[in-house]
Formats: structure tokens, sequence, C-alpha cells
């Protein structure tokens, strides 16, 4: 199975210059938590989170709608092909410790995305003797690497 069948292709993204409440915005009323940030060209350039919003309101003595997405994103984007495997997008979810994957084209430019979600949903039991595209192990073999605590050095 390929990403191109689970992904979501209806998504809210944003730009870099978007400030922090217009991002919240998007996502309360599309009810996901995290945006897509593009460049002009549509290309992913990273991705903001519900938490990257709380805690740069939290930390930065400044309201929301004076801080750009750019000034919390990471700016460190992993993303996945739409002709990609279900299977490879779960390795490159479990290596990065991300929840959800923008599908991007060749190009780099936006199609979907796909979220652990899309997998927990997808997952199945062996049925007479067939094997589900993805397993309720592989899902939860993921999970466990992405939900692992951090280790916090010098504390």
């Amino acid at each position: 199975m390929k990403v191109q069948d689970i992904m979501t292709s209806d998504v809210q993204c944003c730009g870099p210059d978007t400030n922090l409440a217009a991002a919240a915005k998007m996502m309360w009323d599309s009810d996901c938590g995290a945006l897509p940030v593009l460049n002009v060209q549509g290309q992913v350039m990273g991705m903001i989170t519900d938490r990257d919003i709380c805690m740069a309101a939290a930390t930065k003595n400044k309201p929301a709608s004076d801080i750009t997405v750019w000034e919390t994103v990471s700016g460190k984007a992993y993303t996945c092909q739409m002709s990609d495997d279900v299977h490879t997008a779960l390795d490159v979810m479990k290596r990065e410790k991300v929840r959800r994957l923008p599908v991007v084209d060749e190009d780099g430019v936006l199609q979907g995305v796909v979220a652990m979600n899309d997998f927990v949903l997808l997952s199945g039991e062996a049925k007479r003797g067939k094997a589900p595209s993805i397993s309720h192990e592989d899902v939860m073999k993921t999970l466990k690497v992405i939900n692992a605590h951090r280790v916090l050095v010098g504390i």
C-alpha cells in the first residue's frame, strides 16, 4: 500500500510569516494539531504544532499575534512521497520521532499529510491467513519510539 492511499489531501497550511494566533485558529477550525509551513512555491519548509504554539506563547512574553511561525518552527521538515510504501513512511516517523509527515511531490511541493492516526485506523489483524497492509504491531512499534521519553542532559 502506498502513502497516497491513506494520506489526507485537503490540508490547511501556513507560511513562515503567519502569526501564531492565525495558525492556532486554522488548527482549531480544521481540527488538526499541526500545519505544514510552505514557501511561496508551495514547498514544505517545516511543520508547526499546537505544542510549538503553546510553548512559544508561554515563553516569548509576547502575544501570539506578534510571533511568527518562522520564529517558532524548527525549520527542519521530514517528508515522504505519495509513491512511498506505507512502511517507509512509518520508518521515517520512527527515525525522526514525528507523528505527522507532509507528503510531497518530486519538487517538494505539498500534496497532503499522513499522520499516525491514519496508520492506527488502517492497522489490522491477519484474516484467513492474509496479512494486513499495516499490522497493529507495526503501528505500536512506531508509537513506542515516537513517545519514548527524552533523556534530558544536565539536569
